[in-house]
């Protein structure tokens, strides 16, 4: 099988091309940046460089010259955006069958900036063979925008569950990682934790903040502006450095305005923290408040559902508990090679479709 991989240069874009490259005989990818060494695959063939944006006008030729020239079995796109509505003109015209992936923003966030982004989103997945979303949530929701041939949930998953941790040597520790920027809302966990900072029975207790985005300088200067004297700022970390920071950590806290299936909500899970999340409809299909983790209804009390999971996460055995039912979770429904797999065989289905079936 010849597949023709279309996402943006994301490390989800390249770790999921490594991920499938064992399950395919030739991988192909069109991005729009340089792909790390890390992630060439043994079978990887062409790699063109392309702007997605919506000005760039000339991606879409360039896109279908390259379908002609390797003539692909199968096309997946990642994110139903301006990279899939580059790729669909593309494929116009063809019998190609192709998989749109969506990641999150690109259908709960983009189609309400206005009716242009709408429609196209809304066309994409129309135009599609096949559409996988990593949460049911955000599957109805591209039902909603448009009709789609065949739905699939399924994620990526995290690389393998790790080692079952040794919760009596996790030290008092919190870990925000997700992305300095303002969906993410990390201001909101720095000053929540000023309020632990000042409740004597969280003295023991520190903060780690890493990665880092447009937001870092500020949050730094907040926190400073707040006293905070048990914060630390990592900046972002190699895979093995997070792997650790997940593996010390008591507690994941992560509240963004709108999400899917993050893959540091399933690391964090797997690595034995307790999450503490935002009240997001993708998070309610991972976490069941008050039994494997705490959904903060409003995140303005942010610091009074902190404090109540860190008395929680503080106890070695009701920790235990929740850990042992989060990576049973993982384990189930979140590895990365399995849900590889699972990606390989919506390809062949695909392509076992008669021509006049594969949109």
């Amino acid at each position: 099988m010849k597949l023709l991989l279309i996402g943006s240069a994301s490390v989800h874009t390249f770790r999921y091309l490594a991920g499938i490259a064992p399950h395919v005989d030739e991988i192909h990818l069109v991005t729009s940046g340089e792909l790390p060494a890390r992630y060439h695959a043994a079978n990887l063939g062409r790699v063109l460089q392309v702007d997605f944006s919506l000005k760039a006008l000339a991606t879409a030729g360039r896109i279908a010259g390259l379908i002609a020239a390797l003539q692909p079995d199968i096309v997946h796109v990642h994110q139903a955006n301006s990279v899939a509505w580059h790729a669909r003109r593309a494929l116009a015209g063809t019998s190609l069958p192709w998989l749109l992936t969506c990641w999150g923003s690109d259908v709960l966030l983009l189609p309400r900036q206005n009716r242009f982004m709408k429609h196209l989103v809304a066309a994409n997945l129309a135009a599609a063979s096949a559409v996988t979303s990593d949460s049911l949530h955000m599957a109805a929701v591209c039902r909603e925008l448009a009709p789609i041939a065949r739905m699939d949930v399924l994620n990526f998953g995290m690389d393998a569950l790790p080692p079952a941790p040794d919760i009596a040597a996790k030290p008092l520790s919190v870990l925000s990682c997700r992305l300095h920027k303002p969906l993410y809302r990390i201001d909101s966990i720095v000053r929540a934790w000023a309020e632990v900072e000042a409740d004597p029975r969280f003295a023991g207790w520190t903060l780690t903040v890493a990665a880092s985005g447009e937001e870092t300088e500020y949050l730094k200067t907040l926190a400073a502006s707040l006293g905070l004297a048990r914060v630390t700022f990592t900046g972002f970390v190699a895979p093995e450095v997070l792997a650790g920071l997940y593996r010390d950590a008591r507690v994941f806290v992560s509240v963004p305005k709108s999400d899917a299936t993050s893959i540091s909500l399933l690391e964090a899970m797997g690595h034995g923290c307790l999450p503490v999340l935002s009240n997001l409809p993708a998070n309610l299909e991972w976490v069941l408040d008050g039994v494997n983790g705490a959904i903060v209804e409003d995140v303005q009390r942010l610091g009074t559902a902190l404090q109540a999971q860190l008395l929680r996460a503080a106890d070695d055995a009701q920790l235990a508990e929740a850990v042992t039912l989060n990576r049973r979770l993982v384990a189930e429904k979140g590895l990365h090679q399995h849900n590889m797999q699972r990606f390989a065989d919506i390809y062949r289905d695909l392509l076992a479709l008669p021509e006049g079936n594969r949109r």
